[in-house]
């Protein structure tokens, strides 16, 4: 469906379609050196508050006003999934959408596979939302997702009583069982994982008592403040332990009006080109700036980069602030701590395309679940850097990219992206600063959270070329 069609997801039966999903024929790209960007790079709404605010919606009784949605295709198939479990969904305008919902326990049982594309934090936090539902459900992806692990969500969901059939290492398609008498969980997450997190106050909801979820390190938290804007009772305690997050189960949430900010995940590739392309300056207005989300800016800014706050200000209990970003010509690289992933998960790819042009090596620690993303990404980051002329070293948990300095990468070299919108976009990132030509062989996934990140590159100046279109 046409996500500019002003469409209605109010039937059931429009999720019908390929159990197998997938985003169509490969679309081969070439990114060329580029002049100076300039102008104002007006991104793409955030996917997290996006994904969370339509599921938000549908377990709400009464109608959520949404503007500022990120219109991609992984929150297009969350819209669609909602509708599934039985929310009346309604776009109204370019990122205005309507959600009546059906109530904490509400969901009714999708009549059909429940197909999330390429969305691996709309598939579980969903799975999270209808676990403790007396209700069953059977999920699937395109390969991407499919190769995905979902042990670490079902592990959890399984404490609520809820049961999860899968394929070998509980991979997608999988089917769910909802608990029908959920009990609250205490659980301690294994790994750094909002995806987890929020997965588990998710099926807190609508478990009669407290849950809690203690996370050593912190991750982005997204899920707690946007539980509390919609009435939850939920409270966050620094212990020894860590974080720990306790939610009052069966709270009747309250629907909303959310703003949703620029996505600080998408505005990382047109501020990073900025400093790597010589002469740029670009603004980028209205991006979310939660802590546990700016962890490249803070890296950026260690290694010399010139970024600025402008106009910082609170929007629905999130700070937000105009960013500006120019050429840095004397970059150095630096030493990521392991304690800083949580908050950048997303932008160590496009991180290591600044660090390719930065002097000396940007070591960066702790990065083990970059191996379970859409991609196994130091490994998809490594070889495409190899192949442009880029010395690096990996282990399981550490990536080191040997910074040529500014303009020094050859480039040249024909990178796979893996069916990965990021490593997509941060190679053709790579194109526009490099001696040669970088050529990708499929931009088909930047769809799915950046549908606008050609011809919003193309605006400030960028070269971006379809091959063989």
């Amino acid at each position: 469906m046409d996500c500019r069609s002003g469409i209605r997801y109010r039937n059931p039966k429009s999720m019908t379609g390929n159990i197998m999903s997938g985003h169509g024929t490969p679309i081969p790209m070439t990114s060329r050196k580029s002049g100076p960007l300039k102008g104002v790079a007006n991104v793409p709404g955030d996917k997290s508050i996006s994904h969370r605010s339509l599921i938000l919606g549908a377990l709400c009784v009464g109608e959520t006003a949404i503007t500022g949605l990120l219109e991609g295709q992984d929150v297009l198939d969350t819209a669609k999934a909602m509708a599934a479990f039985g929310a009346q969904v309604e776009r109204r305008g370019d990122g205005e959408w309507r959600v009546n919902g059906v109530g904490v326990g509400g969901f009714q049982e999708p009549e059909n596979v429940i197909d999330c594309g390429n969305a691996g934090t709309g598939v579980r936090l969903i799975m999270g939302a209808m676990a403790t539902s007396p209700i069953t459900a059977t999920f699937t992806g395109d390969a991407s997702l499919r190769s995905r692990p979902m042990g670490r969500i079902t592990d959890p969901l399984a404490l609520f009583g809820a049961t999860a059939y899968g394929r070998k290492g509980g991979r997608l398609p999988l089917t769910i069982v909802g608990a029908s008498d959920p009990v609250p969980v205490r659980y301690t997450s294994p790994v750094p994982s909002a995806q987890v997190k929020s997965a588990v106050l998710f099926a807190g909801l609508n478990a009669m008592g407290d849950t809690q979820v203690i996370e050593a390190k912190p991750t982005r938290d997204h899920t707690e403040r946007m539980l509390a804007g919609f009435g939850a009772e939920i409270s966050t305690e620094i212990t020894a332990q860590g974080r720990v997050i306790t939610l009052k189960g069966q709270p009747e949430l309250k629907p909303q009006k959310i703003v949703v900010p620029r996505d600080p995940s998408s505005a990382a590739f047109p501020v990073c080109v900025a400093l790597i392309v010589e002469g740029s300056d670009v603004l980028v207005p209205n991006i979310g700036l939660n802590p546990t989300r700016a962890g490249l800016f803070a890296t950026l800014k260690e290694m010399g980069a010139d970024l600025s706050y402008e106009n910082l200000r609170e929007e629905g209990g999130e700070p937000v602030a105009d960013l500006r970003a120019r050429f840095s010509s004397d970059m150095k690289g630096v030493t990521v701590p392991p304690e800083r992933a949580a908050s950048m998960i997303d932008e160590y790819p496009i991180l290591s395309v600044v660090a390719a042009n930065a002097t000396g090596a940007t070591v960066m620690l702790g990065v083990k679940e970059l191996r379970v993303k859409e991609s196994d990404r130091i490994d998809a980051m490594a070889r495409g850097l190899e192949a442009c002329g880029v010395t690096v070293d990996e282990d399981n948990d550490t990536f080191t990219v040997h910074g040529l300095g500014a303009g020094g990468v050859p480039g040249g070299g024909p990178c796979k992206t893996h069916l990965d919108h990021r490593i997509a976009m941060s190679f053709l990132c790579l194109g526009m600063a490099s001696i040669k030509p970088v050529s990708i062989d499929d931009g088909g996934p930047v769809a799915t959270s950046f549908p606008i990140f050609e011809t919003l590159m193309a605006d400030l100046g960028a070269t971006i070329t379809r091959d063989n279109h």
